[in-house]
């Protein structure tokens, strides 16, 4: 059997419904489990941790062409151990948006073969040509490709890596399902992208989050709506609600120089203005997001409505502009809208 239909295979066999969205809510019984005051080591945590059952590198990009028009990219690879000592399996996201289409793509790999992996220094997160790589985490180049659209960037960090939670440790839920969560969201990013119609330039800020667990969510956790906001004084908000049985709220309010303030619960307020039909769901694409504590209030809106992610567990995720309190440019990713 091909490698990739195999891997595909296993990644479908993965218990997902009634166990949280794509399976994260699937019981940790033998792996190892996030605990709190975690002690980082870098650059080796920018490396693998395959001894936790999940594991990305995520980064996405609010960029705005030479032509005036705003663009979004996403990069993802996503590691899983399928048994606490058997083998691991990776799963590579594209997605680009323009404000009239978005291109979506996806790889699979098994582990050990040397299709997929990550290496700490110099850093290299790869899953066949599509790679993110540079001499260390704070300078890097993304190339990836689809058959319609593909982009050429480059990502030099201005700002420290920022921790969420306590110190990296992010709770997930009132029962205390957590994973491991740091994001440098401090990136200038410039470069090209290929689209159909031709190539443009682009520039604009990017935002890589590097999270592991082996339950992050609860079983009764359907999905979540999740922001990550540059706003115009330079300061950064990320947010995030959990929905489902067990609905949990978090923000993180992050100041030009990386210091970083969590808040939980009410003190954030998350509320769908307008939804749109999307693949043939329901979902949310303009916003008001609140967090009173900073004086925000916020009413964020997708550049592009239709920006699915058509992908083995399929989701919303795309570029977004926010005006209110603020200006900011980000963006929006939302699971688990069936």
């Amino acid at each position: 059997m091909n490698a990739r239909v195999l891997v595909c295979l296993i990644w479908l066999a993965l218990p997902v419904h009634a166990q949280g969205f794509a399976g994260l809510g699937q019981g940790g019984d033998g792996y190892t489990l996030p605990e709190p005051n975690p002690d980082f080591s870098f650059p080796t945590d920018h490396g693998a941790h395959p001894d936790y059952r999940i594991e990305w590198w995520y980064l996405t990009a609010f960029l705005e062409g030479e032509d005036g028009q705003d663009y979004g990219i996403q990069w993802t690879l996503f590691r899983s151990a399928l048994t606490p000592e058997g083998p691991q399996v990776w799963m590579g996201h594209f997605g680009l948006t323009t404000p009239d289409a978005h291109f979506s793509g996806e790889r699979f790999s098994r582990g050990g073969v040397g299709q997929a992996g990550v290496s700490p220094a110099p850093f290299a997160a790869w899953i066949d040509d599509w790679q993110l790589a540079g001499p260390d985490f704070d300078n890097l180049t993304l190339q990836a490709s689809t058959p319609e659209a593909a982009y050429d960037l480059t990502l030099s960090a201005n700002g420290p890596i920022v921790f969420h939670g306590e110190d990296g440790f992010s709770v997930k839920s009132a029962s205390g399902q957590a994973s491991y969560y740091y994001s440098q969201p401090f990136y200038e990013v410039a470069g090209t992208l290929d689209l159909p119609s031709g190539p443009v330039e682009v520039a604009g800020r990017g935002w890589l989050d590097r999270e592991w667990s082996s339950q992050p969510l609860e079983a009764d956790q359907e999905g979540w709506d999740w922001f990550s906001l540059h706003l115009e004084d330079g300061s950064r908000l990320m947010a995030f609600a959990l929905r489902g049985g067990s609905p949990f709220y978090y923000a993180s309010w992050i100041t030009p120089d990386g210091t970083l303030t969590p808040y939980y619960g009410d003190a954030l307020a998350l509320e769908p203005l307008e939804k749109a039909l999307v693949a043939g769901r329901d979902v949310p694409v303009r916003w008001r997001l609140r967090l009173p504590a900073k004086d925000v209030d916020l009413e964020v809106e997708a550049v592009n409505p239709q920006s699915w992610q058509s992908t083995l567990f399929p989701y919303w995720e795309g570029p977004v502009r926010a005006e209110g309190s603020h200006s900011a440019t980000g963006y929006l990713e939302m699971t688990g809208y069936e």
